[in-house]
């Protein structure tokens, strides 16, 4: 079944929800700018509601990765949620700064003009206090892809399950849902490639050690790689066969993102298509993730965006 065009509830904007929606594109605009240009082929509600998913995660990510001391980002992390919770229940503003209790509130008007499944939040939550140095849950290793993926599915999947109906999917419909959150996890993993030197600068790998050690590569070898600035051969041909797993996520996720409303499905395949081609700009490394960030120009994403509204394949 081929799902109908996002109808968004018309019920009036609350200012604080009307100011959280502003802060949110803010956000979006500064630190997800692949995901920012991708949402402007998008209509207006829909776009707002993008921005909002992507500030609280933001926020989120921020406590985890901002320096705080364990204790501090843990109290900060158990405080967001409270304060989420207390927003999508119509209570108070929680203990978090004005700026932030703006953004939840817009999160919880997204989350009520879509009906987003607010439980996502709570998977989203595990997995954050995953990153948590202290935290019970706190996981820095992953032997295999399928224990990634217990990672993922709170980091990333849940992410495109919260945006099916924010773009008009039926999340019922499993394959378009199991497509949405493939897609979650092909983003994550890409990030976790071109990231591999500043994880391992937190103490964290994300790519599985079976993957790795299929190459000859483990933990000591990462760090020596960190430590000359470049990549050894073997770290070079285990990120080369990575990026080949990662290409086939985005390739099985295709049909799902096909299956999306017109009004919605270019802004989906131009963030796919643009995020995507970090793995080129990776590749023209010759594979060495520790040279530098791969980063792909803006002209190059807005051409992305201009080829996903007339629905031709971009070039390679």
């Amino acid at each position: 079944m081929i799902a109908r065009p996002p109808v968004a509830s018309r019920t009036r904007v609350a200012p604080a929800a009307d100011r959280g929606y502003r802060v949110a594109a803010r956000i979006a605009a500064r630190s997800g700018r692949t995901y920012h240009l991708a949402s402007r082929l998008l209509r207006h509600d829909a776009r707002r509601a993008v921005h909002a998913l992507y500030a609280y995660a933001r926020i989120a990510d921020d406590i985890v990765d901002g320096g705080l001391p364990a204790t501090v980002a843990i109290t900060a992390l158990d405080d967001l949620d409270d304060a989420r919770c207390d927003a999508l229940a119509s209570r108070g503003r929680g203990r978090v700064e004005p700026e932030v209790a703006d953004v939840l509130a817009a999160l919880a008007d997204a989350v009520r003009r879509f009906g987003i499944d607010a439980s996502t939040f709570d998977a989203f939550g595990r997995s954050m206090r995953m990153d948590l140095p202290g935290h019970p849950l706190h996981r820095s290793r992953f032997a295999t892809l399928d224990e990634l993926a217990e990672y993922t599915y709170g980091s990333a999947a849940v992410i495109g399950l919260q945006l099916l109906p924010v773009l008009g999917a039926d999340p019922a419909d499993r394959r378009t849902a199991a497509g949405a959150a493939l897609l979650g996890e092909a983003f994550q993993l890409t990030n976790f490639l071109r990231d591999v030197a500043e994880d391992l600068a937190r103490d964290r790998i994300y790519l599985p050690a079976d993957q790795l050690a299929a190459f000859d590569v483990d933990e000591t070898v990462l760090r020596g790689c960190a430590a000359a600035g470049r990549a050894t051969p073997g770290v070079r041909r285990a990120v080369a066969h990575l990026i080949a797993v990662n290409r086939d996520q985005y390739r099985r996720a295709v049909p799902a993102a096909d299956r999306l409303p017109g009004v919605s499905r270019p802004a989906i395949r131009a963030a796919a298509v643009s995020y995507a081609r970090i793995l080129d700009e990776i590749e023209r490394r010759d594979c060495d993730v520790f040279a530098g960030r791969a980063v792909v120009p803006t002209s190059r994403r807005v051409v992305d965006a201009t080829l996903a509204c007339l629905r031709r394949p971009a070039p390679r």
